[in-house]
């Protein structure tokens, strides 16, 4: 993966396809290949015509792991967005990001609108306003001994994801724990750029996508069936949903 530096982090990321550019945000814990190359995400929106440009987080994959806390801050995590866009000379582009990545996309349309053609919140219902999702549990299921001495759910399920992808747990406890901040009704509600919220109908992390929609009122929905929090990722429903909505507003 090519990288670049946002002062001394250095960012991995990859640059595929031509047209319209899309830049991808992972989830927490994941990576680009993780959530964008291997669920088929890369390979439909190239062949639909789009460059595609996903980043690994800070903390997360090739990228650079940071153990300060204060280092995962929303806006700081967005602003490596906007400095890889400017360090491709990107001016604008659709963002969509999945669960985390759909907070630090939101921030960056809340502060910066003008870099954003179109607004793709997966995996992210109210939890974007009123929090849950992953918190101090998984922290401390990440810094558990072993998987066996996780009793949480959600712990369990995000401990052995990270082992699965092999990821610093340090790095990600500092990212966890750096990044639980949230928007507030009034700023939600002044988001502005054409957005769609696309969930699971079984996603019990990401809170309720309706609760959200009647504060973005502006915003579309896509219920995404039958499919959880992780499972939802590579869905068809939820891939062709997207599609549907970046060709209205091409």
């Amino acid at each position: 993966m090519p990288s670049f530096h946002n002062g001394p982090v250095e960012i991995a990321y990859i640059d595929e396809g031509e047209g319209n550019p899309i830049f991808l945000v992972h989830g927490f814990g994941s990576s680009a290949g993780v959530n964008w190359v291997y669920p088929g995400w890369v390979s439909a929106l190239t062949k639909a015509g789009r460059r595609v440009v996903a980043l690994d987080n800070r903390g997360h994959g090739a990228s650079s792991k940071l153990y300060d806390r204060a280092q995962y801050s929303l806006e700081i995590m967005a602003s490596d967005v906007r400095a890889l866009m400017d360090h491709l000379d990107i001016p604008h582009a659709d963002i969509m990001g999945y669960s985390l990545g759909s907070r630090i996309a939101s921030v960056l349309a809340l502060h910066h609108p003008e870099r954003l053609r179109t607004l793709i919140i997966g995996g992210l219902g109210y939890g974007l306003i009123e929090g849950g999702g992953p918190g101090e549990d998984v922290a401390v299921a990440l810094e558990a001994p072993s998987l066996e001495d996780v009793t949480d759910p959600m712990g369990r399920m995000f401990r052995a994801f990270a082992e699965q992808t092999r990821s610093d747990r340090r790095a990600l406890v500092a990212c966890l724990r750096g990044s639980r901040q949230w928007l507030t009704p009034e700023q939600v509600a002044s988001i502005k750029t054409p957005a769609l919220i696309a969930v699971g109908t079984n996603d019990d992390v990401s809170g309720s996508p309706q609760r959200l929609h009647e504060v973005m009122r502006g915003a579309e929905m896509l219920d995404i069936p039958g499919r959880d929090h992780m499972r939802a990722v590579g869905d068809r429903v939820y891939k062709e949903g997207v599609l549907a909505f970046l060709a209205r507003h091409d």
